[in-house]
């Protein structure tokens, strides 16, 4: 039995790294506040937004304008600077394209923002409405110029000192437990159990790495292991055996054989732990290491606005709909041979599960060899938790409803995700 770690955002917010969408747009006001104090005009603009002092107000620059207002020594943050232009329309006018006006919105209404979710509503509206005033053409290339500008945040962030969370090492190594598994699959827990009790003691001492080793460890290990084979394990005249006690087998072997961290992420943080742990990750949406594969947009082909995408002649409604652009790597691929390959568990370790993902997470969550789907949940300082959101957004990624109540490990059995302090 094997075992997938969905690594979503919410994993690299669990090691204290600023990742949020906001944090991003705050960054992004921070640059332009820079820009505008060396700027020699009375208009900025980068495509996605424009600045520009209004007729009447003198002939100052913003650079002039800025350093009257003493910011050049005491700069406040980007986005109470630009909040208070936007504020003073008198003086100053502030336009932002249709892309980053919805993003900057959706962080003053609700103090959060998903940009992918953003991009995809003002897809189906134009879609729905020829007239609206911009194409998809204009859409896609403002998603694109946001994710340059993300990937040049990303870049930035400041890893020195970072260090694996030990807590999360042991989950993402733990071995697989009985009560996680969905009933209806039972039986590949039990597999995986027998197919120890058909290997030759010598055999599970070099799996356990205690074959030449004459610690005290190793050698308690090999008692173990002999316990098991004599005392839990029922030989039968064809040469089989078949584990008799499930609780007498030693945990070590109960571990998953293969496990992959299927990152949804950028940062390489997943490395770390892949290198620790001797795990395969695979950035199935890319990393910043080739920012010219990484896949931003928009995966629902479930939803009823996709079929009107394929019908309408515009290849730049499909342009980034992550389904379409996973066939530019081999990513995808390997994670398919993976889940082909053997019954598989999933950890969900600060992946929401929404709609954005909803056509890999679907392939995944129903797939035949998917024996249980256990959530990571955030817990916050009242004590309250976020794992009902996930399991409401793990729904939505299902067809099956009976199948989904199932897999899903219950509460009981699920804990936070460890944080980093």
């Amino acid at each position: 039995m094997n075992r997938i770690v969905l690594i979503g955002n919410g994993f690299d917010l669990a090691h204290s790294l600023p990742t949020k969408y906001e944090d991003f747009i705050n960054w992004y006001w921070d640059c332009w506040l820079r820009n505008l104090m060396i700027c020699h005009h009375r208009t900025l603009s980068d495509g996605l937004c424009t600045f520009s002092i209004k007729v009447g107000q003198g002939q100052d620059t913003w650079h002039s304008l800025i350093w009257q207002f003493g910011y050049t020594l005491n700069a406040p943050k980007g986005v109470d600077f630009v909040n208070a232009l936007i504020a003073d329309k008198d003086k100053y006018d502030v336009s932002q394209s249709i892309l980053l006006n919805r993003i900057c919105k959706s962080i003053q209404d609700k103090n959060w923002v998903d940009i992918e979710n953003e991009y995809y509503t003002l897809l189906k509206e134009s879609i729905s409405n020829p007239k609206i005033g911009y194409s998809p053409l204009e859409l896609n290339s403002q998603l694109q110029q946001i994710l340059h500008l993300l990937t040049q945040y990303l870049s930035v962030l400041n890893l020195n000192g970072f260090s694996c969370n030990d807590s999360i090492s042991q989950i993402i190594s733990e071995p697989i437990k009985l009560e996680d598994i969905a009933v209806s699959s039972y039986h590949s827990f039990y597999d995986h159990c027998n197919y120890w009790a058909n290997q030759d003691r010598y055999t599970l001492y070099k799996q356990l790495k205690a074959d030449d080793a004459l610690s005290e460890q190793a050698l308690a290990i090999r008692a173990d292991v002999d316990k098991f084979l004599e005392n839990a394990v029922a030989k039968y005249p064809d040469g089989s055996s078949l584990v008799t006690d499930i609780a007498k087998i030693p945990r070590q072997l109960l571990r998953p054989i293969n496990t992959m961290l299927l990152s949804f992420n950028y940062t390489q943080i997943t490395d770390c732990y892949a290198q620790i742990c001797r795990l395969y990750v695979n950035h199935i949406h890319g990393d910043l290491t080739n920012p010219k594969n990484m896949i931003f947009g928009y995966g629902d082909e479930l939803d009823e606005s996709y079929k009107e995408f394929l019908r309408n002649n515009d290849n730049e409604y499909l342009r980034n709909i992550k389904s379409i652009r996973y066939l530019e790597s081999s990513n995808y691929r390997y994670m398919l041979q993976f889940i082909d390959s053997s019954p598989f568990q999933i950890y969900i370790m600060g992946h929401s599960c929404g709609n954005s993902d909803r056509t890999l997470l679907n392939t995944l969550f129903e797939h035949r060899n998917c024996v249980s789907i256990k959530p990571y949940y955030y817990q916050k300082e009242d004590g309250s938790d976020n794992y009902l959101d996930i399991v409401q957004n793990i729904c939505r990624n299902f067809t099956d409803m009976k199948l989904m109540r199932d897999r899903v490990v219950n509460k009981t059995f699920c804990e936070p995700l460890p944080q980093s302090k």
